[in-house]
């Protein structure tokens, strides 16, 4: 909501240092955030004489001001432009500055005070002064008072934090919002740290072995009282624990204390021990702990079987694919041949995991999640998983709040969507931060987390609660046994939520695709259908040229015998020929129509071609010419090599893949093969693949899907990303066919 004050403040920064700041213009909008909070921040340093501007009140600003004006006030203020800082800083920040008139004035003095009391520091720094480190709490955007539902309680823990530690060199003014956040966290270690006697310089806000060992001696239960008890109720309340902020170790406190331990699974003594102490305060908690479970990239044999049964491990977290083809680095990130058999024939039980890249914000999608959760099923029936397993699908990045609402809820309603269309048989789990399992799992993705809590830095980690429906805890990385026996893993708790498989069917052997059972074809027409519906198709083909039913019955049941030939010469999977050509026909509008009867008549009447995708796979002249004409040389095809430079030749293949049904379905595995091998001779060459094959990884496949389109920085990428999910889906039911 827009703020007369707040767009005067604006006003001020654009008209008095305008083209001095290093930054554009501020829009004057009179709504408050944190452009307008970095320009002020500038406008101090600019003040001060700090030549190097920045958006941050880091040190040099900090020192500086402190050195020059160590208390601001009416007598203290050096210039009207210094006040209107100050002023315009209390508007933006909802507190009154005056009449923005430059001058240090009773409002202003009275704000100031009022901010004080609500971020807790008056009894440091008593009255209407404005001390440094207040000024820069000033200068962000943090709130001093409970806002969104922020919690009084934990409010009253804020201020308590920052009236006992502000005076601290390396203590900063945290919000009192009401809301746990990282710099909250973060400050509940520097208190920890002080309270233990470290000085300024040693003190540095981070859980290492000088902390660890001091809490060890501060054991708290009941009967205690004093600081190290308000600070272990603080962690509770900040854990969102239904503990009272206090000073004195009640038999309440003491009964919510023997709650969270059960939580946690931590041994249940109702007293504030080390572990407890350690759960409160990093999301890794107590690293010495032993864990029921683990999660890694190798192979379990039966000596490394051995080894965890001795460390008391039950369940084994191991992964369902590995996108990455002839990986050097993790060759057995993958589940190998025989090794759920393995598992099971020990007495351990195996929960799986899929991951593939998504170390970013980018790799999260809906269409995304439609693949991954086919993608999952289909790899989980291929290892022999039985219906009710859960897969726990990865979020292995540093997910902003921002990034969870905007891409990761998308993402796993895609894979609900796709483990719903399946029929349900497997359960979902979600494995990332404290806040995308919560957040995943509250709005109904999945019915448990697999928590990364090991990543403490991470910003969905760091202040966060363990979610309520946890199942594994990962805590630290362990190497145990040793000669065949050694293995490194992740430690895991385990709370009992999940308790993975313990028998398995038996694998499904990579055999090659046959005819599509005629008893899958309607679940398969309905699901490509939902599919694509879901991503803007409509089955009545909307504004495009052919429907839903057209495009299915072309490729899937009139042509499908001719694609499981070619398939079957050409060493590939039938669903690798339906994406593309079933894609592409699909999009087929009035526009393309328009251009063929263009070129056409151009060639009729001028004899020159002038290149276009043509057909019910959309195929460029060049293209086809090209790929046939690599096929023909390595021996996947038979005919007489053309000259992609002539014209005439370019528009009889083009002509050949516009009006021959049959010819154009045999061209689309000759341009997958083509561009494998990176296109040689083609407009756009790449990077040669492996041959295709059936031990193709999703990398691959995504790769030779895109590649049948176009480049990488074009839409062919963001197509191959929503093809894989058509991709996954043709395969789910070319699996069932050559299984049956």
């Amino acid at each position: 909501m827009a703020d007369e004050m707040v767009r005067q403040a604006q006003a001020f920064i654009n008209g008095v240092y305008g083209g001095k700041l290093g930054i554009d213009r501020l829009p004057e909008t009179g709504v408050t955030g944190w452009p307008t909070m970095f320009a002020l921040t500038r406008a101090l340093q600019y003040e001060l004489g700090i030549t190097s501007l920045s958006d941050t009140f880091g040190p040099t600003t900090l020192t500086t001001l402190t050195s020059k004006y160590p208390v601001l006030n009416s007598g203290t203020v050096p210039s009207q432009n210094f006040a209107k800082i100050i002023q315009s800083a209390l508007y933006c920040k909802g507190y009154d500055g005056g009449s923005m008139d430059g001058v240090y004035n009773s409002r202003v003095h009275s704000s100031v005070a009022l901010m004080k009391r609500e971020m807790g520091v008056d009894f440091t720094w008593p009255g209407g002064n404005l001390e440094p480190k207040v000024f820069k709490g000033l200068l962000n955007m943090d709130a001093y008072r409970p806002v969104n539902g922020g919690s009084d309680t934990i409010t009253a823990v804020q201020r308590w934090l920052n009236g006992s530690y502000a005076l601290r060199r390396d203590f900063n003014i945290i919000p009192a919002d009401g809301h746990h956040s990282r710099d909250v966290a973060k400050s509940m270690l520097f208190a920890v740290q002080y309270e233990l006697g470290m000085a300024d310089g040693t003190a540095n806000g981070v859980f290492g072995p000088g902390t660890q060992s001091g809490l060890k001696s501060h054991t708290v239960s009941l009967g205690s009282s004093g600081p190290w008890v308000k600070l272990f109720s603080a962690g509770m309340v900040l854990n969102q624990r239904p503990a009272a902020f206090t000073s004195t170790f009640t038999d309440g406190l003491a009964l919510e204390v023997s709650r969270f331990q059960s939580f946690v699974k931590l041994p249940v003594t109702g007293t504030g021990n080390f572990s407890t102490w350690a759960s409160l305060l990093v999301s890794y908690g107590d690293q010495s702990r032993n864990g029921e479970a683990c999660d890694g990239v190798t192979l379990i044999t039966n000596a490394r079987a051995a080894t965890l049964k001795a460390q008391g491990i039950k369940y084994i977290g191991r992964y369902l694919t590995n996108p990455v083809p002839n990986d050097t680095k993790l060759p057995q990130k993958e589940i190998q041949a025989g090794e759920l058999q393995t598992i099971a024939d020990n007495g351990l039980r195996c929960f799986p995991i899929y991951q593939t890249f998504g170390r970013d914000a980018d790799g999260f999608t809906y269409p995304q999640g439609r693949a991954a959760g086919q993608a999952a099923i289909n790899a989980a029936l291929d290892h022999g998983f039985k219906a009710g397993t859960r897969i726990f699908f990865a979020v292995d990045f540093d997910a902003l709040d921002e990034d969870v609402t905007r891409n990761v809820l998308p993402h796993f309603k895609g894979i609900q969507d796709a483990i719903a269309d399946d029929g349900s048989r497997f359960e979902i789990g979600v494995y990332g931060p404290r806040n995308v399992c919560t957040r995943v799992s509250e709005a109904g993705h999945a019915s448990a987390s697999f928590v990364s809590d090991m990543s403490s830095g991470f910003s969905g980690n760091f202040g966060y609660p363990l979610p309520e429906n946890w199942a594994y805890d990962q805590i630290v990385t362990r190497t145990v046994g040793s000669g065949d026996g050694s293995i490194n893993i992740d430690i895991n708790i385990a709370s009992g939520r999940d308790t993975g498989q313990g028998s398995f069917n038996a694998p499904r052997a990579p055999l090659p695709d046959t005819r599509l059972d005629p008893n899958v074809i309607g679940a398969m027409r309905t699901d490509v259908g939902k599919y694509m519906e879901s991503i803007g198709f409509p089955n009545d083909g909307g504004f495009r040229s052919h429907t839903h039913e057209t495009c299915f019955n072309t490729f899937m049941v009139e042509y499908d015998p001719a694609i499981t030939i070619l398939a079957y010469r050409h060493n590939m999977r039938k669903a690798l020929i339906q994406a593309s050509a079933y894609w592409e026909m699909r999009h087929i509008d009035a526009v393309d129509v328009s251009v063929d009867l263009e070129v056409r008549a151009e060639f009729n009447a001028t004899g020159s071609f002038r290149d276009s995708s043509t057909g019910i796979c959309q195929i460029f002249g060049r293209t086809a010419i090209t790929a046939w004409n690599y096929a023909i040389r390595n021996g996947y095809a038979e005919g007489t090599i053309h000259d992609p430079a002539t014209d005439e030749d370019k528009y009889n293949i083009w002509e050949d893949c516009g009006t021959d049904d049959q010819f154009a379905i045999s061209t689309v595995p000759l341009i997958h093969i083509w561009n494998a091998a990176g296109a040689p001779g083609g407009l756009l060459e790449e990077a040669p693949l492996r041959n295709i094959g059936y031990y193709y990884k999703e990398t691959e496949i995504y790769q030779v899907l895109r590649r049948y389109q176009g480049g990488e920085d074009s839409v062919a990428a963001e197509h191959a990303r929503q093809r894989m999910a058509l991709y996954q889906i043709l395969e789910k039911y070319n699996a069932i066919s050559r299984n049956v």
